[in-house]
């Protein structure tokens, strides 16, 4: 029995660094190619009308959010590392309480995707150009980055306008404006932290019911 549950707890950790570099792998290397090949603006159609590349940049949360001023950068990244540290420590809680894999996964994927973000806030403005809407940044340019340590952007560019049109004029308030659908523009590492919430909450009560480890 106490084979088993290290192997469980083995396979786990396993899953979790899986997790780490795949997530964080894949969002740093399509944010580096956007910023290296994209100016700020522009956009690629991808799949039919729902699914374009469309670069922004994000200098406060997810999602387009922002917290303004240097200070505020500096107090986001800095909560975003504290909360890191704490997921860290979670997980590994999650691991030896025999919690579900499942469970493990999910908090894995939200570690995943803040550490995603961080990688931007902290680095990003000394290892990269300006970019403009009418030039491409560089990658570790002479003239040194656009920002100090800790100021950095955060790089967007998923956008699915799966709904454009308009309200019907009927409707008060709203009527004959626009209605599109999803709007915000953004990265792997925030759809990492989106899947791992929702789905948590999704199943809870699978995840959290007591005695079911698998």
């Amino acid at each position: 029995m106490e084979n088993t549950l290290e192997s469980k707890q083995k396979s786990q950790l396993l899953l979790v660094i899986i997790t780490l570099v795949v997530v964080i792998f894949l969002d740093q290397w399509l944010k580096f190619y956007i910023k290296t090949n994209f100016s700020l603006g522009q956009s690629e159609m991808m799949i039919s009308n729902w699914f374009e590349l469309n670069f922004t940049e994000n200098p406060g949360m997810a999602f387009g959010l922002t917290l303004g001023g240097v200070w505020g950068k500096i107090v986001l990244t800095t909560f975003r590392i504290l909360a890191s540290g704490m997921i860290i420590y979670y997980i590994i809680s999650l691991i030896k309480e025999k919690a579900h894999t499942m469970m493990v996964v999910l908090v894995a994927l939200i570690l995943a995707g803040a550490l995603g973000n961080i990688i931007d806030s902290v680095f990003y403005g000394k290892f990269f150009g300006e970019s403009t809407y009418h030039q491409v940044a560089q990658y570790m340019p002479s003239g040194g980055g656009y920002a100090p340590i800790f100021q950095g952007k955060v790089v967007d560019m998923l956008y699915f306008p799966l709904v454009d049109t308009f309200w019907p004029e009927w409707i008060p308030y709203l009527g004959g404006s626009r209605f599109e659908f999803f709007r915000p523009v953004f990265n792997i590492a925030d759809a990492a932290i989106s899947i791992g919430v929702f789905s948590i909450i999704a199943f809870r009560k699978r995840l959290f019911e007591p005695g079911i480890s698998s």
